[in-house]
């Protein structure tokens, strides 16, 4: 190749800081030289991209310095795990960051910056530190159940690459209240020794409104200890308290958090990138998963991947046992009918020609005549026509009145 020497001279100093993207194109590039019988020049990149690699491994990521600067010991997969004293249950579960799932929870794009701020904090710890600022170190994660609460609390800590100690208060609370509050100190002391993410599920257990009639006075007791703790929380791991009930809370125990991130229900797109991420190996029409995005209105991605589920079942069935998309929602709104709001279940059940104005009608949707036709598994003249029928009946009925 003419100008090799350039070209080389220009993949290494790329290669100084590499981009996925950029080492695609030399790897491109090194197999297009093999292909064309330039050996010597395939060889000299293939040198390039594995002094880079190795430069990659050596190179403590920001993570990693970020790590180092805390204080704090390395939690490991024999560490013993504090215990109630009269159960001898395990009052925390260990999740290591290899046991996570890789792939980013979806959320619209304004809670998705909320996250990548509170990540950024932690993987900028030592810039943080140079003016005196520390990452926030409480965060609470409240909203409808089933809208990924608890999952994004772990992939966060998978992106931090901290191990999580899982705690459900719900079982934590022992009938013996004083034995309660004592279990909540041995946590937070275990917590601030180990660098990790305490997940504290199911929040409103314990964090209950201190002046409530029906609880005993000794419960208030341990609301605050929990808030005590809270306060002394070290600087090494962050604290997220999840919640399916904020209005339970004590507003005092809101003040700990520094972060309070409400997650909602998905919007429209939202709830079709959830029906396409569970949809493999199965592969929809774009279509179909709009039509399940619409559907799903007022629905969390728990409830989408239950019909998904649904649908994957209806497809992969034996061909005279198949149902269509129609007939799925139907069955689907059948068996969970709270799950389907009553405006679109009746669509469903009413007459066809409803439903298809419906869904030509729908700004979002914005479906044609053939769109709806592959739903319905007729052809786009007969859904016309159907359409027209429907129309002139309304006209009629206009006409007559």
């Amino acid at each position: 190749m003419e100008h090799f020497s350039i070209i080389q001279a220009l993949c290494r100093a790329a290669m100084g800081e590499p981009t996925l993207a950029l080492r695609k194109q030399v790897e491109r590039l090194k197999d297009a030289l093999a292909k064309d019988g330039e050996e010597k020049q395939a060889a000299s990149l293939a040198g390039i991209l594995a002094t880079a690699e190795r430069l990659k491994e050596m190179a403590p990521s920001r993570i990693e310095r970020s790590r180092a600067g805390l204080s704090g010991e390395t939690l490991g997969r024999n560490t013993p795990v504090p215990v109630d004293r009269e159960t001898a249950a395990a009052l925390a579960e260990i999740i290591f960051p290899s046991e996570v799932e890789g792939a980013a929870p979806l959320f619209n794009s304004t809670v998705t910056q909320a996250v990548g701020t509170i990540v950024d904090e932690w993987t900028d710890f030592e810039a943080l530190a140079t003016v005196d600022i520390m990452p926030s170190k409480t965060c609470l994660i409240y909203g409808a159940p089933g809208t990924g609460k608890t999952r994004l609390a772990l992939w966060i800590a998978r992106r931090l690459e901290l191990p999580v100690v899982l705690v459900k208060l719900d079982g934590l609370v022992s009938s013996f209240l004083g034995t309660t509050a004592r279990n909540i100190g041995n946590l937070f002391a275990f917590a601030n020794r180990y660098r990790c993410v305490l997940l504290l599920d199911e929040f409103d257990a314990i964090a209950k409104v201190r002046d409530d009639p029906q609880e005993v006075g000794e419960i208030k007791r341990v609301v605050n200890a929990l808030l005590q703790n809270l306060d002394v929380r070290q600087n090494i791991g962050l604290t997220i308290g999840i919640t399916n009930h904020p209005k339970l809370l004590d507003s005092a125990v809101w003040r700990r958090f520094e972060v309070q991130l409400e997650i909602p229900k998905p919007d429209f797109e939202v709830r079709k990138a959830i029906a396409a991420m569970f949809m493999p190996p199965v592969t929809a029409p774009d279509s179909h998963l709009r039509l399940i995005a619409w559907f799903t209105e007022g629905s969390t991605g728990a409830e989408i991947e239950a019909l998904v589920r649904t649908y994957k079942k209806a497809t992969t069935v034996r061909e005279d046992d198949r149902r269509g998309l129609l007939d799925t929602l139907r069955q689907f709104a059948t068996l969970n009918a709270a799950r389907i709001q009553s405006e679109r279940r009746t669509l469903l059940f009413d007459g066809p020609a409803n439903l298809f104005r419906a869904m030509r009608d729908d700004p979002i949707l914005a479906f044609s005549m053939a769109d709806i036709g592959e739903i319905a598994g007729r052809d786009k003249s007969t859904v016309s026509r159907q359409l027209g029928r429907q129309a002139s009946k309304v006209d009629g009925g206009m006409n007559h009145g």
